[in-house]
């Protein structure tokens, strides 16, 4: 089979290579599926380059979510198992961590469905308590993580606004739904932020970049709001001042969805019950924006490296949808 193949870290265009290699052989829970769709995370940027917190062995093939087959032929949700990536022709999975597919996606849109919504449940519902009514604010907003949380916060009755960088992606996450985009490029975020809600603030912030985008969401959080802090795509860890938290009286909580697939499995199955429902209503749906050839996948996973992707790039290794 063909599967793309990291040898040495750097960054992916650069180390990232298409070869033959042996189809993978299940061990024990596991089963083979043939890959459908991949979708492509900025983890899988992360561990190309070394930087991920799970580091497999060298040679290892990307690739963190996958639209799969089964031997009988059902569709369905797969983590495969590092070191053996999404980027393959074939891959091996927990046969236990299967989820099935909803008939409302096509391929691309369901490889896209399980982390980056999972992400945004969990961190709406579980971490921040999200309500009707209140304000979220969530960065990068026309990406895939964030794309992802501005819709489900659509669908929880929340009034959204939308970070993006540029009147492309602006013009995106107006297309998703938000009620307020603000182009952090040409405006002031905290001066728009405030200005909306009369001074207030917003309740919620989804905040999956980091570095400015986290300084300037504590300067425009509401009294008891919540920041949750998803990761640091810009490439920059903040500081939280506790004192500043301690004043403005407002939480900052941590999301790692993974750990929900060993702490508490039962919910992550639950999560995805109520995403299946949520797409077969219509209230969500990724935004898949490349559909690629097999052939093209170190381009696509530099193009997630270099912030220039908008929604989701997905690799189709047959070179078709369902």
């Amino acid at each position: 089979m063909q599967a793309w193949r990291v040898h040495r870290n750097g960054e992916p265009s650069e180390v990232m290579e298409l070869e033959e290699t042996d189809r993978p052989t299940p061990g024990d829970g596991q089963v083979l599926l043939k890959v459908r769709a991949a979708n492509i995370n900025f983890p899988d940027v992360l561990l190309c380059r070394g930087q991920y917190q799970v580091r497999p062995p060298l040679p290892f093939t990307p690739g963190v979510e996958i639209c799969g087959e089964t031997e009988d032929g059902r569709r369905v949700l797969a983590t495969p198992s590092l070191p053996g990536g999404g980027l393959a022709e074939y891959v091996v999975a927990d046969e236990a961590s299967l989820l099935p597919v909803p008939d409302a996606l096509d391929d691309a849109e369901a490889a896209a469905l399980h982390i980056g919504y999972q992400t945004g449940w969990f961190g709406l519902h579980r971490r921040a308590r999200l309500q009707a009514g209140e304000t979220l604010l969530v960065h990068a907003a026309a990406g895939g993580v964030g794309s992802a949380a501005v819709q489900l916060g659509k669908a929880a009755g929340a009034t959204v606004i939308g970070v993006a960088g540029g009147p492309e992606k602006a013009a995106i996450a107006r297309d998703l739904g938000c009620d307020l985009v603000i182009d952090r490029r040409a405006e002031d975020i905290v001066a728009v932020v405030k200005e909306a809600t009369g001074g207030r603030g917003a309740d919620v912030v989804y905040d999956p970049v980091g570095g400015d985008a986290y300084a300037k969401s504590v300067k425009c959080i509401a009294f008891e709001g919540r920041v949750v802090v998803v990761g640091f795509a810009s490439g920059s860890i903040p500081a939280p001042g506790l004192n500043h938290a301690l004043v403005k009286n407002y939480s900052v909580v941590g999301l790692h969805w993974g750990l929900y697939n060993t702490k508490d499995p039962a919910a992550v199955r639950a999560c995805h019950d109520e995403l299946t429902k949520l797409a077969e209503q219509g209230a969500i749906k990724p935004l898949v924006s490349e559909r690629v050839p097999m052939a093209d996948a170190a381009r696509a996973v530099q193009k997630v490296a270099d912030g220039t992707s908008t929604g989701r790039i997905v690799v189709l290794p047959s070179g078709g949808t369902r």
